[in-house]
């Protein structure tokens, strides 16, 4: 037996639900001599004829019969698949699933999703936190954030948030006791609290100010894996700590860390949502990308909540 293809079965299947050649070919759209060489090559390359014609009907043979009695509840799980698609195409419904660091994640892009879900209730979000840089296609992620620098060419970019800036904060006890650094040489003389990303290299404080640029890579007894464990070891007394100032801004206004050397801080770019350039994306990632535009980032600079557009 030969290969048939699939359509040719649905077009099959088609003649003997519409009674004949011509209904079946107008509702398919096309001609009813090439309906019927559809079905005379299908017949081919069973071996067998599956419709008896005459000038009047079309009705299905025995051998016809049998296959379109196992065939008829396939077409209509494969139709049923089609729908499918198209709800997941026009109406945003499924996973959006995001791969971020976790600053991004804690302080832009989950605010962000919370809005987002409950304009879309049956949209589910999963965002993954990950400081490495990661192959979103290849780990099932519909996007990432990163910084602009660190977008592949071949990914399209979005804006996510406002600008970023560093804040180099202490406890004032530690404070107390070990001076305040007035420039970035000072903190050779310091206990800072250092970061370690998942690729082994430690993390790089920049410093800029009035055209002279620092860059050091700081010394001291602890070093830590997350901004989240940095504050709490600023906060403890442990050392001067580096970490984006959405983190420490309730910290700073109660008093409980100090920031120094603010004027060495230069402003950073901000964060990048990106995603694969494809022509067709699903209802689900493009209500995102809406609402991503749609929001008002002013509204977070003004400390307002990020709870929707």
């Amino acid at each position: 037996m030969q290969p048939c293809r699939l359509d040719s079965l649905d077009a099959f299947a088609a003649v003997v639900r519409c009674g004949g050649f011509r209904a079946a070919a107008a509702e398919r759209g096309v001609s009813s001599s090439a309906l019927s060489q559809t079905v005379a090559s299908l017949e081919k390359a069973l071996g067998i004829r599956l419709l008896n014609r005459t000038t009047r009907s079309v009705f299905p043979t025995e051998a016809g019969e049998r296959l379109l009695e196992r065939l008829a509840p396939a077409l209509g799980e494969i139709r049923q698949a089609v729908a499918d698609l198209d709800q997941l195409r026009e109406n945003p419904s499924g996973t959006v699933r995001i791969n971020a660091p976790g600053p991004a994640a804690d302080h832009i892009l989950c605010p962000l999703a919370f809005g987002f879900m409950q304009a879309y209730p049956e949209v589910r979000v999963e965002i993954v936190s990950d400081a490495a840089i990661v192959d979103i296609v290849a780990g099932g992620f519909d996007a990432g954030v990163r910084f602009g620098r660190q977008v592949e060419k071949d990914m399209i970019a979005v804006p996510l948030g406002p600008p970023l800036r560093y804040a180099i904060v202490a406890s004032p006890g530690y404070l107390a006791r070990r001076g305040t650094p007035a420039t970035p040489h000072d903190l050779v003389r310091h206990d800072c609290i250092r970061r370690r990303f998942p690729g082994g290299s430690l993390a790089t404080w920049r410093f800029a100010k009035d055209g002279e640029a620092i860059d050091l890579t700081p010394q001291g007894r602890l070093t830590l894996g997350s901004a989240h464990q940095e504050m709490q070891a600023a906060l403890a007394g442990q050392g001067i700590a580096h970490v984006f100032e959405d983190y420490v801004g309730e910290c700073l206004e109660r008093g409980d860390l100090v920031e120094v050397l603010r004027d060495w801080g230069p402003e950073l770019p901000c964060w990048f949502l990106y995603y694969p350039n494809r022509r067709h994306t699903g209802a689900a990632m493009r209500a995102f990308l809406d609402h991503l535009r749609a929001y008002d980032w002013g509204r977070k600079a003004a400390g307002r909540p990020l709870a929707g557009p």
